[in-house]
């Protein structure tokens, strides 16, 4: 990863994408730098991941509700100011929600195993 210069980021003028789930839409908007990856992720109501994820995350929740689902059957209810973090492959997981939710999602090198 190499050094980040201090920038602020203005998350309204990021080009945002859509990303169908078995259910519902995810809307990204992402910053992208070396090894690091930035997001901030809105699922709509009703939401399901259509897979899933062994890769590491920092999430924190800024609105709503969601759970995180780990494929052993554990399920974690995040509200608004709640996080999870996870390393690369240490967890297969993925997420739902009714009401809808806006997470902030930093993932990258730095959550690799060595």
């Amino acid at each position: 990863m190499s050094a980040i210069h201090f920038q602020t980021i203005d998350w309204n003028a990021v080009i945002p994408t859509k990303h169908k789930g078995e259910t519902g839409t995810a809307t990204w908007r992402t910053l992208q730098l070396d090894g690091l990856r930035i997001r901030e992720v809105e699922y709509s109501k009703g939401y399901l991941a259509d897979h899933w994820c062994r890769k590491g995350h920092f999430v924190h929740c800024l609105e709503g509700e969601f759970v995180s689902e780990l494929a052993d059957g554990q399920k974690f209810i995040l509200k608004k100011g709640m996080s999870y973090i996870v390393s690369d492959e240490l967890s297969s997981h993925r997420s739902y929600t009714e009401t809808g939710v806006k997470l902030l999602i930093i993932d990258g090198d730095f959550l690799k195993l060595s």
